[in-house]
């Protein structure tokens, strides 16, 4: 690279402020990004003044505008730290990863839920089976099992009252007799016999 006059350095030092400038406020070529090759794009200054050069000898010097490049990645990298990114198209890009990254976290949060629910339907199923099994043996239990108090109490009472029907009515194979029952047995022949006497 030719050496230039100090009078063209100043004029492309001006010429890079302003493009980076330009760059760190937004605007940006749709064809371009903030970056260095972008920079020297448009303020029209070869990219190699950004970095370090070498003396003929072999030891290093700085570019002729290197402070400047490191100027504009120090700012560039103050605004991402800040959470502002210059580039339109970069900041889009941003915002759908976070979006994108969002979503995937809702998705997962709704694959737990969706988890969580199926679990609850299994032990609410298991649950009901359970108390139709209880009640069935319940009911089987009520119908063919050990008699309890309250069904023994009714055969009970059915059988007292029959019981006692029985004991009341009198046999017709054996009548009971009365303390009079002999005299009333013999009838008015009887009578007539103890009045004729023999003479």
């Amino acid at each position: 690279m030719a050496r230039i006059s100090e009078e063209t350095r100043d004029r492309n030092r001006q010429a890079i402020h302003d493009a980076m400038e330009r760059l760190l406020s937004g605007d940006v070529p749709l064809d371009g990004s903030t970056d260095l090759k972008t920079l020297a794009r448009m303020a029209g200054v070869p990219r190699t003044g950004f970095y370090p050069k070498k003396n003929r000898d072999g030891t290093p010097r700085p570019g002729p505008y290197q402070q400047l490049a490191e100027e504009f990645d120090r700012r560039l990298k103050n605004l991402h730290q800040a959470g502002t990114i210059p580039d339109p198209k970069a900041a889009q890009i941003e915002r759908l990863k976070k979006a994108n990254a969002a979503l995937k976290k809702r998705l997962e949060q709704s694959d737990v839920e969706l988890a969580e629910l199926k679990e609850f339907k299994q032990l609410a199923l298991s649950r009901i089976a359970a108390q139709h099994l209880e009640l069935e043996r319940l009911r089987e239990q009520t119908m063919v099992g050990p008699i309890g108090p309250a069904r023994r109490r009714g055969q009970l009472e059915a059988v007292v009252p029959t019981a006692t029907k029985r004991t009341a009515s009198p046999n017709p194979a054996s009548p009971a007799l009365s303390p009079t029952s002999g005299a009333t047995s013999q009838g008015p022949a009887a009578g007539r016999r103890s009045r004729i006497q023999p003479s």
